[in-house]
């Protein structure tokens, strides 16, 4: 299936236009497109290699495609990134964070980066260690931290520039069940004010968060759609998964 219809109505956000990525002999995606409109919360979902990471480093610019288009608010992503990084925070999986520094100084060392000074810096430095609860932890170093915590301070660094929309890679991945849910009520959050992609292959996260689903398998979409449609005639989401994933 393609996006829908009444996705190109809506403001998009995320623009996927005919994506395709070759390393050499081998596709990693072809022809995919999607669009995700302000305010929605979409999980990327797909088996393991399946191509979801290749997507969203080629729509937060880190990758080019061998053809197709990205865009995000409408900046395209190969001629116009700066702009569009400018409306965009990215959450690799596993992303980088330094383990000797603190959640504050990690924080400070990012605002600096993104140019933020003075009152701002702390405005946001204070607004985003609220909103991702790090205050019980604000001055402990990051690598004696949970992975839990380790995943908020991620998420607050991409948030520290208030950006509309957020590429999240697998923010999940490796969390015990009570991390899981805490990271998941803090994605709940910030879908009420953002709009969010989503990668993971974990079924329960497409009931847990998502109001849409992009199945993708061998590197092209497979469905785009609600998670009701995805369990259409009863079957559950695993069997449908196993069904779309298998027929790729």
């Amino acid at each position: 299936m393609t996006a829908r219809d009444t996705v190109s109505s809506a403001e998009a956000m995320i623009e996927a236009d005919g994506l395709t990525k070759y390393y050499g002999d081998f596709i990693a995606i072809e022809n995919v497109s999607f669009r995700v409109p302000r305010g929605e919360i979409v999980a990327f979902l797909g088996p393991n290699g399946a191509g979801k990471s290749t997507t969203m480093k080629i729509l937060t610019g880190y990758l080019a495609p061998t053809s197709g288009s990205a865009r995000i608010a409408g900046h395209d992503m190969s001629t116009d990134r700066l702009a569009g990084a400018e409306r965009l925070g990215y959450l690799p999986e596993n992303g980088p964070l330094y383990p000797d520094m603190t959640p504050r100084s990690l924080l400070e060392f990012f605002a600096d980066a993104r140019g933020l000074s003075g009152e701002r810096k702390k405005a946001r430095i204070e607004a985003v260690v609220k909103q991702c609860e790090l205050g019980s932890v604000i001055g402990k170093a990051i690598g004696k931290l949970s992975k839990g915590y380790r995943q908020r301070v991620g998420m607050a660094q991409v948030l520290l520039h208030e950006p509309d929309v957020l590429i999240l890679d697998e923010p999940t991945s490796g969390l015990d069940p009570n991390q899981i849910r805490e990271v998941r009520e803090t994605i709940r959050r910030l879908g009420q004010s953002k709009t969010i992609l989503l990668s993971t292959h974990i079924l329960q996260e497409v009931e847990a968060l998502a109001d849409r689903v992009i199945l993708i398998a061998e590197g092209r979409v497979r469905f785009d759609g609600p998670p009701a449609e995805l369990r259409r005639d009863g079957r559950s989401l695993d069997e449908r998964f196993q069904e779309l994933t298998r027929s790729a």
